[in-house]
């Protein structure tokens, strides 16, 4: 099972503030913890609203609107994705992100295949699905 874990914005990462240098490297050793555990596919931390756009989808053409955002505790500030045997190893990972107080971490399953009915996604839909995956895996391999 794949989960996405969420780390929510505050004002400092909605300010551009870089986490303390402590916590920098106690993060590095948590990535490296969850690498070699297996469990990390991907994770990274986000630039601030104020440097994004968000596109709203209605009748017509899409609208954009610039960055910043409101409301710093609905916004995402990074992210894993990570692979594991249940709900329960990936909150098991996320209690040991090194955060102090006031930090909040929500945890997502991804879908699979196998998530959907057939007449939704066919296993013919399920091969090309993969086929991509493994084709950005290899594209992500290459230096």
């Amino acid at each position: 099972m794949r989960f996405m874990l969420l780390v929510k914005a505050d004002k400092n990462s909605e300010a551009g503030v870089m986490p303390p240098k402590e916590l920098f490297a106690e993060m590095g050793k948590f990535n490296e913890e969850m690498a070699k555990a297996g469990v990390m596919l991907a994770g990274e931390g986000l630039h601030p609203t104020s440097k994004g756009a968000r596109i709203s989808y209605g009748r017509g053409k899409p609208t954009v609107t610039d960055g910043p955002f409101p409301g710093a505790k609905d916004l995402v500030a990074g992210f894993w994705l990570i692979q594991v045997k249940s709900k329960r190893e990936a909150i098991d990972w996320a209690s040991r992100a090194p955060f102090g107080e006031g930090a909040e971490v929500e945890i997502r399953q991804v879908f699979e295949a196998s998530d959907f009915p057939p007449e939704l996604f066919s296993a013919e839909d399920a091969a090309r699905e993969q086929a991509l995956r493994d084709e950005l895996q290899r594209k992500a391999a290459k230096p």
